[in-house]
C-alpha cells in the first residue's frame, strides 16, 4: 500500500517532476513486462488476409448500419 506521505509528496512536486516519476514508473512497468515474451518462441499473429467471410460479415453489418442511418 501506498504511503500517505509519499502520495503527499507527489503531489507536490511541479508539472515536470511528476512526468519524470510517470515515466520512470512507465519505464520500469515494460522491463517488466518483457518476461512475458520469450526469446525464439513463436507466437501466432492473426492477419485479416485470406479472412473472406470476416470481411463479408463486417461489409453486410456495415451496409445495414448506413441503411438504418438513412431510413
Amino acid at each position: 500500500m501506498v504511503s500517505s506521505e509519499l502520495i503527499s509528496t507527489l503531489r507536490g512536486l511541479s508539472r515536470s517532476d511528476k512526468f519524470y516519476v510517470m515515466q520512470l514508473l512507465i519505464s520500469e512497468l515494460a522491463q517488466n513486462e518483457t518476461d512475458l515474451i520469450k526469446p525464439d518462441q513463436a507466437y501466432p499473429v492473426w492477419s485479416p488476409y485470406g479472412a473472406d467471410e470476416a470481411a463479408d460479415t463486417m461489409l453486410k453489418v456495415l451496409q445495414a448500419a448506413k441503411a438504418q442511418d438513412h431510413a
